[in-house]
């Protein structure tokens, strides 16, 4: 579970990018943040490992507040999937993927690449699981396609099989068809693994067909939260509207 107590999250610029958020994420949900750009979804999804810092508020991980002494025992429980890969594309598919038991190897053995076998044999389970073969392992991640690449990203952000999934943005660079299949393939891994998923959007369609939930963000406030089902026109006007700018009409036939 992840619970967000009265966030609020302030730049140094004086910008707010968060404003007093409460949520609960139960065990096992697929919540998909949707919003506008600049509306805090990203600033929220960094709260809960870490990356960010919230200057009000509290965030759990079951009834684990997290701050920066824990951070270390927290972590490895959970995974992230990155917009832009976040992958080393002049290293091989399997470091990079191995990469993801870091948080759990302790650092001279790492340093030496001295993985456990059971690490090792995870590997090769995780990239058949994600669509890729065993002649991947050795080809550099450069030489993927981005869909290629965003699997990778997912296998070893299930290294560890963590309980929460953290995802921002990850099928922002990928063609739609190629979306789809990535998306369905994180929340299949997540399913099999009761994975709880928090998951930043933009694409309405993939939000429907995918989440359980929708929570949707508007300048750092709150302004949805219900089933995909609940996502009416409507509800679409009051996220993505600017105050001040009529919505678009349809033409007449």
């Amino acid at each position: 579970m992840i619970r967000f107590e009265a966030v609020s999250q302030t730049h140094s610029c004086g910008t707010q990018a968060l404003k007093n958020i409460s949520l609960t994420i139960p065990a096992g949900q697929v919540c998909v943040l949707l919003g506008p750009s600049g509306a805090g979804k990203s600033s929220l999804l960094r709260c809960v490992n870490g990356l960010n810092q919230p200057t009000a508020g509290k965030v759990f991980v079951g009834d684990i507040e997290i701050t920066p002494r824990n951070l270390k025992t927290i972590r490895p429980n959970i995974g992230m999937i990155h917009q832009a890969f976040n992958l080393t594309t002049r290293a091989t598919v399997a470091a990079n993927v191995i990469a993801g038991a870091l948080p759990a190897v302790p650092t001279l053995p790492a340093l030496f690449n001295l993985f456990p076998r059971e690490h090792q044999a995870k590997v090769c389970e995780l990239l058949d699981r994600v669509g890729l073969s065993e002649a991947h392992l050795t080809r550099r991640v450069s030489e993927l396609s981005g869909g290629q690449q965003q699997r990778v990203g997912i296998a070893r952000a299930f290294m560890l099989d963590p309980a929460i999934i953290l995802a921002d943005e990850p099928v922002a660079s990928l063609d739609p068809a190629v979306s789809e299949d990535i998306l369905a393939l994180l929340v299949r891994e997540a399913r099999a693994r009761g994975a709880t998923v928090l998951c930043s959007l933009h694409q309405l369609d993939l939000a429907r067909q995918f989440a359980d939930r929708i929570v949707a963000l508007k300048s750092g406030e709150l302004v949805f939260d219900g089933p995909p089902a609940d996502l009416t026109p409507d509800a679409c006007a009051r996220i993505y509207q600017t105050p001040g700018i009529p919505a678009l009409q349809p033409e007449p036939a």
